[in-house]
């Protein structure tokens, strides 16, 4: 058959462990068959980001910039064991964290919905859509252990002149001390992404923070968020029939367990971080959840909403065979694909996308699925457990 060509190329950004493997089959399976692939290839796996001293990350976020679109595989973001177990040189930081800050975007992540699997909430009858601050907080923290005796203060420096404010006196213990920050450009951009995204998809936004705790940090992002609604946004949202709702964190949590979904819910970057795994969670597994990350100038950038799968990674080492679920990854590439061809007025590759897309759903309608799945499928048609690479060809034959 004649290839789907391609004219301009997607960023692809590999990663680690066993989504590195899926990541190979998947391109060799279900797309490479059907597609004339280009890309720019950026290799994000620790190993080549320590050769690089992390240089290849900041590298491949640039290339976003330039071609619009990028897909990327999941990444470790070391710990202590990660640098003894890869001989770092530093525990470098969250590649996500780094491709955010410069794109200075917000990640939407919303779940993939699979008849016979219900959620672990009855209620949620709508998928629930996770938009993530995508900036700053602890992921762009500083951080220091404190010895007994010592003080821990912040110091202001700005055209008002010099101030210092306490944060702790540990004359009486030890302790540890963090610092954060965000900037008002990169919350604005952020209200504006979960705007303009609600008015494209007609959903409601709801806006969480802790302003009554945090009377400076969170209260800012809840006054600029307001701020933008009511002078850019207000009339439209009437227009469309949404509405924008601002609550408490911890209020959130609550109507959201009591809600039917079909909302987007904005948090803040660690809040979105948490949530977005617990409400992945609740509708079935954290591999049937799409993430995207969408800057205010229309850069893209597309992953699976989970991480490297460390547990099945060592199984697959010690040649054991592993179910890993790869549906996530698979609408990574789906997604990218579908806004390069929307890009380029490429109604070939949006077509492909759509229906890999379909492929991959009906696969699991069918009776076919990775052991994650198993258990929570409920169908006339029995479940039938694959290994991975089993299971996308079955979706290969399916496509």
């Amino acid at each position: 058959m004649t290839k789907i060509k391609m004219t301009v190329p997607l960023v692809e950004m590999d990663g680690d462990e066993m989504t590195r493997v899926i990541w190979q089959q998947i391109k060799d399976i279900l797309i490479t068959p059907y597609v004339d692939l280009k890309t720019e290839y950026y290799d994000l796996g620790l190993v080549h980001r320590e050769e690089t001293k992390d240089a290849v990350t900041t590298q491949s976020a640039l290339a976003i910039k330039k071609y619009g679109v990028g897909v990327k595989c999941a990444t470790i973001t070391p710990n202590a064991q990660r640098v003894e177990e890869y001989n770092l040189s530093t525990m470098w930081k969250s590649p996500n964290g780094t491709i955010r800050a410069i794109l200075d975007g917000t990640v939407f992540r919303a779940p993939i919905l699979v008849k016979g699997i219900q959620p672990y909430v009855p209620g949620w009858t709508s998928p629930i859509t996770m938009a993530r601050h995508a900036y700053g907080d602890i992921y762009r923290d500083v951080e220091s252990k404190v010895a007994k005796g010592g003080k821990a203060t912040l110091v202001i420096e700005d055209e008002n002149g010099r101030r210092e404010i306490e944060i702790f006196d540990f004359s009486k213990s030890g302790g540890i001390v963090l610092g954060m920050h965000n900037t008002e450009k990169s919350i604005a951009s952020f209200a504006r992404c979960c705007f303009n995204y609600a008015l494209d998809v007609k959903q409601d936004v709801w806006f969480a923070t802790k302003d009554t705790i945090s009377k400076t940090y969170d209260h800012t992002f809840k006054d600029i968020f307001a701020e933008i609604y009511e002078s850019e946004y207000k009339e439209k949202f009437e227009k469309a029939g949404i509405e924008y709702f601002y609550t408490l964190i911890d209020d959130a949590v609550a109507r959201v367990m009591r809600s039917h979904g079909g909302f987007i819910w904005a948090c803040k970057n660690y809040d979105g971080d948490v949530m977005s795994d617990m409400v992945a969670t609740a509708y079935g597994s954290l591999a049937m959840m799409t993430s995207v990350l969408v800057s205010p100038d229309g850069n893209y950038e597309y992953e699976a909403a989970h991480g490297t799968v460390t547990r099945h990674y060592y199984k697959y080492l010690k040649g054991e065979e592993t179910s890993t679920n790869p549906v996530a990854t698979i609408f990574a590439w789906s997604g990218a694909l579908r806004k390069r061809g929307e890009l380029d007025k490429n109604a070939e590759l949006v077509d492909f996308a759509n229906k890999l897309e379909r492929a991959t759903i009906s696969t699991i309608e069918s009776g076919y699925m990775t052991g994650d799945l198993v258990s929570l499928f409920k169908s006339d048609v029995p479940a039938v457990k694959l290994n991975t690479e089993q299971f996308i060809r079955k979706i290969a034959e399916n496509l």
